[in-house]
């Protein structure tokens, strides 16, 4: 008797195209609810971000420190979302492996000399599943591609909230201290923080910035609308 395992039979050429469907339908649906769980992650933020404004700029007794708190929960969210994104990240790359080396070469019926053993790669990964991205990039991406703009509409809030309350603004040395009074901390420390968080989102949004060329899952090409023509 063989100490060797039983190989497994060899899989039809029909019945490896089911599985290969079914597979590629399965992973979609994990990439798509993923990106599901960022928008909503978004939306928490945008709307957070909007009930803290409105409460700011309601009246001229709130405090400047709302914004620094407005900040922190939306970096908490942000945090959250790049958490989530290398979930989304992971199962889109598979979903590309799949559309580019098995659907493209069953559309054109032909094989396409794609680079590197697509087989090999997939079947490590459902292995030993791994993020494709670190949690650092996965934050600056989001940065890039949301957060961004919810971090300036916050800072654009505050400024306007100073120069509508405070009354001596028309110098920078007035402006300066416009933006750091009417809060509980201590001067430096608030400095230190307002400094370092902005500071911090610099970081992150260089980080999570695409190479140069790369337009993510659609390519910045020149439109052709005549060969989609129907």
């Amino acid at each position: 008797m063989s100490s060797e395992p039983d190989a497994l039979p060899p899989i039809a050429g029909r019945d490896y195209y089911t599985t290969m469907s079914h597979f590629y339908r399965g992973e979609l649906g994990r990439a798509l609810v993923w990106r599901q769980r960022l928008d909503a992650t978004t939306n928490w933020a945008i709307l957070a971000a909007t009930g803290v404004i409105t409460f700011a700029l309601g009246s001229e007794t709130v405090s400047h420190i709302v914004f620094m708190l407005a900040n922190m929960l939306v970096f908490l969210l942000l945090m959250i979302e790049g958490r989530r994104y290398r979930y989304y990240d992971a199962y889109r790359a598979r979903v590309r492996i799949l559309e580019a080396h098995f659907l493209v070469p069953v559309v054109t019926e032909r094989e396409i000399g794609l680079q590197g053993d697509w087989r090999k790669v997939l079947a490590e990964d459902l292995l030993i599943p791994s993020f494709k991205m670190g949690l650092r990039r996965a934050i600056g991406r989001r940065l890039n591609q949301n957060y961004f703009w919810v971090f300036l509409v916050i800072l654009a809030s505050h400024m306007i909230k100073i120069f509508l309350h405070s009354s001596d603004v028309s110098t920078v040395t007035g402006f300066v201290r416009a933006l750091s009074s009417d809060q509980p901390l201590p001067q430096p420390l608030y400095w230190v923080v307002f400094v370092g968080f902005y500071a911090l989102l610099v970081y992150l949004y260089l980080l999570g910035r695409r190479p140069k060329g790369f337009a993510g899952e659609f390519s910045r090409r020149t439109p052709n609308p005549q060969s989609w023509t129907l």
